[in-house]
C-alpha cells in the first residue's frame, strides 16, 4: 500500500438472515450427516455417489461462508483515500467503487452515513455502521475532511465536534 493512501477497514454489512456462526453450524451439520451416511450406507444403495457429491457441496459452502465473512485473504471491505480518488470495496465478491475527486460535487458527513454526490452517477451512500471503533471513525472523519480541503470539495458536516 502506498504511503500516500489511507485504508480504513470496514466490517462486512450483515445482510444475511442467518448469522455467521449459524451458517457455519449448518455447514458442519451437513458434513457430519453426509459422513454418517457414507459410513453407515457403504454400498447398499445404487445412488451412493450422491453422498460424496453432497459432501463436496457442503465443504464448498463452508469455504464460501469463511471467505465471505472472515478475513481469510486479508481485508476485503475497506474505504481508501488515495491521491485524487476515494475507493470503496464492500467485500470479496463485489467490485471496487472508485470516486475521482474531480467527479465529486459535494460530500455530506452525517451521524451514521457519508454521502458522496457525484456529477454523473448521482448519490452514493456509505453506512458508518460498518466502521467499528471510535479511533477508526475519527480517522475516517479526519481523512474525509483533509480530502475535501485538498481538492476543494464542499463538505457538509452534520457533526463537526466529533
Amino acid at each position: 500500500m502506498p504511503t500516500a493512501s489511507t485504508r480504513i477497514r470496514l466490517q462486512p454489512a450483515n445482510t444475511s438472515r442467518i448469522p455467521f456462526w449459524g451458517q457455519l453450524f449448518f455447514g458442519f451439520i451437513w458434513v457430519a450427516y453426509t459422513i454418517t451416511l457414507i459410513v453407515t450406507d457403504s454400498g447398499l444403495n445404487d445412488m451412493h455417489f450422491l453422498h460424496y457429491v453432497f459432501l463436496v457441496f457442503s465443504l464448498v459452502y463452508i469455504g464460501y461462508v469463511l471467505v465471505h465473512n472472515a478475513p481469510v485473504f486479508g481485508t476485503q471491505s475497506y474505504l481508501e483515500f488515495t491521491p485524487g480518488y476515494i475507493v470503496h470495496k464492500n467485500g470479496l465478491f463485489r467490485p471496487k467503487q472508485v470516486f475521482a475527486a474531480e467527479g465529486i460535487n459535494r460530500l455530506e458527513l452525517m451521524l451514521q452515513q457519508v454521502r458522496v454526490h457525484t456529477k454523473e452517477d448521482g448519490t452514493y451512500t456509505l453506512s458508518l455502521r460498518e466502521v467499528r471503533g471510535r479511533k477508526r471513525k475519527r480517522q475516517l472523519r479526519e481523512q474525509l475532511r483533509s480530502f475535501a480541503t485538498q481538492y476543494q470539495i464542499p463538505l457538509h458536516d452534520a457533526q463537526p465536534n466529533l
